[in-house]
C-alpha cells in the first residue's frame, strides 16, 4: 500500500508541474514580427565537427513566426545544468521560455498517448521531457 501511496502521490507531483508549465505557456503569446524558424531543432539534425556544432540540417519545417519552438531542444536533449547553461547562453526572456516549455509539452503528450501501448522507448522519451 504505501508503494502504491508512494506512486500516486509522484504522479500527482508530475501532473501538476506539467499542468503549471501548461498554463504559464497559454497566455504567453508571441507579439514581435515574425521571424525565420528551423521548426525542428533536434540532436538528430545537428552535426557536429571536432566537437563544436558545424551544420543544422532538416529545414522540412521551417517557416515564419514564433521562434519558440527552435528552443524545444532543451527539454528534448538537455536537462539540469546543461539545460541552464543553454538558456543562459541564448538567453531568451521568460515569455519565450513558456512557450517553448508548452510547445515542447504538447509534443510529448501527444507522443506518450501514442507510443503508451506499443513502443515503450518511445514512450520513456516523452515521459522525461514531461517531467
Amino acid at each position: 500500500m504505501r508503494e502504491l501511496y508512494s506512486t500516486t502521490r509522484q504522479t500527482r507531483k508530475r501532473a501538476d508541474a506539467a499542468t503549471a508549465a501548461w498554463e504559464a505557456a497559454l497566455p504567453a503569446t508571441w507579439h514581435d514580427p515574425p521571424v525565420w524558424f528551423h521548426g525542428d531543432v533536434a540532436a538528430g539534425n545537428l552535426l557536429v565537427e571536432g566537437g563544436r556544432l558545424s551544420a543544422v540540417i532538416d529545414f522540412g519545417t521551417s517557416g515564419v513566426g514564433d521562434p519558440s519552438c527552435d528552443l524545444a531542444i532543451a527539454w528534448t536533449l538537455f536537462d539540469g545544468e546543461s539545460r541552464e547553461a543553454f538558456r543562459a547562453a541564448l538567453g531568451p526572456d521568460d515569455v519565450t521560455w513558456a512557450r517553448s516549455r508548452g510547445w515542447v509539452l504538447w509534443k510529448a503528450l501527444i507522443t506518450l498517448a501514442g507510443h503508451i501501448d506499443t513502443n515503450p522507448l518511445e514512450a520513456a522519451r516523452a515521459r522525461r521531457v514531461i517531467d
